[in-house]
């Protein structure tokens, strides 16, 4: 057996998946820890509880026998286009980017420093969210603003999901039973986080996400697409602090700020009942997506497919069936009754006349994460 540890460390939570890649990507067990500020103190307590645990299962008999430990770093840069072997000099980049990425980075570190502790002597590697989207033309990924703002600061689109838009890439691929590096499709991870995707022969050359997680589409708790002058009357004229704007729009906004709710199942319960502000946030929500879906079709010569993932897009038939209002007369054609379907792995929710296939796909980080990372492990 060669077991394959996957860890995706937030700043509360850790998720973890354990993978048998002795012959292909078996999946042994996974969960997630949540809280574990209040109930361990650190994410070293975390793994080492978790290594009992799954000692005690007898699903893994030492850390020290695992054949690698792959974790998800949220912010890579402009350096990390693939998978990297952490050594040292690694490391010291990841920290670098911590400004860029001050929620997740600083998480993916303790991680990664706890697994070293625990287990020195193994193989680790980062798998960058940002990744994916580094085939963005320089159109793509540049803002209008002077060239010093991107040669000496840093300053351009990133994106984020990269891990998930890969994932549903080469799953949307082999279901329609094309090459991946030939796929054209508009894929939306939808979620507390939320982030859409132009993908054309296979490569990003578009998304959502920008310098940071807040651009794009509405999320649960984050703004999206904002004007920036919000923030320079809100500082300059109100005399808000930039901590207390950061956590406006990051922690405030979004669906939470228009109704109270961040959860879209909470939304949809509301609407239900008659909830005028639950129905705006939803239509507000939807609309976003369909803002960008319009937007990647001009960008994409064809699309093969719509994909719908995360959270809400592969379990909400509502906000799927939203969201495709009104494409009909662009070839996207949804079927009520397919949308309706449970989505475990995959669904065509697309009508035979639809010109373009429309998917749910139920999104797979962890298994993509081992799949990148299995051609750096000896």
């Amino acid at each position: 057996m060669k077991p394959v540890f996957i860890l995706n460390c937030g700043s509360t939570s850790v998720k973890y998946t354990l993978f048998d890649c002795e012959t292909g990507c078996r999946r042994l067990t996974e969960g997630v820890i949540e809280r574990i500020t209040e109930r361990f103190g650190n994410h070293h307590e975390v793994l080492q509880m978790l290594f009992t645990k799954l000692r005690a299962s007898g699903r893994l008999l030492h850390p020290e026998r695992l054949h690698a430990a792959v974790h998800r770093v949220v912010h890579g840069g402009e350096r990390f286009t693939e998978p990297a072997v952490i050594d040292r000099e690694v490391l010291a980049q990841i920290r670098r980017l911590i400004p860029l990425a001050p929620l997740h980075n600083p998480a993916n570190v303790a991680g990664i420093e706890a697994m070293r502790n625990i287990a020195p002597q193994i193989r680790q590697i980062a798998v960058f969210d940002t990744a994916f989207h580094q085939t963005m033309p320089p159109e793509a990924y540049r803002y209008a603003i002077p060239q010093r703002c991107y040669t000496s600061e840093g300053i351009r689109r990133f994106g984020f999901h990269g891990i998930s838009h890969h994932y549903l890439r080469d799953r949307a691929a082999a279901y329609l039973g094309i090459e991946s590096k030939k796929a054209n499709l508009i894929t939306l991870h939808l979620g507390g986080g939320a982030s859409a995707a132009a993908i054309k022969e296979g490569k990003s050359v578009d998304t959502s996400m920008g310098f940071t997680p807040l651009e794009g589409l509405v999320m649960g708790t984050r703004s999206g697409d904002l004007d920036p002058g919000i923030v320079t009357y809100w500082a300059r004229d109100l005399g808000m602090e930039y901590s207390e704007i950061d956590t406006l729009l990051n922690h405030e906004s979004g669906l939470a700020g228009l109704c109270g709710k961040s959860d879209m199942r909470d939304i949809l319960a509301a609407v239900k009942e008659g909830d005028s502000s639950a129905r705006f946030a939803f239509d507000l929500f939807c609309r976003r997506i369909r803002k960008y879906i319009g937007a990647y079709m001009v960008l994409l010569d064809r699309v093969d497919a719509l994909v719908f993932s995360g959270g809400i897009g592969s379990n909400s038939a509502e906000v799927r069936e939203a969201v495709c209002k009104g494409l009909e007369r662009f070839g996207f054609c949804i079927d009520a009754g397919r949308n309706r379907r449970a989505c475990d792995d995959v669904i065509q929710i697309s009508s035979e006349k639809s010109a373009s296939a429309i998917l749910a796909i139920r999104t797979d980080e962890a298994l993509q994460m081992a799949k990148e990372a299995m051609q750096y492990i000896t």
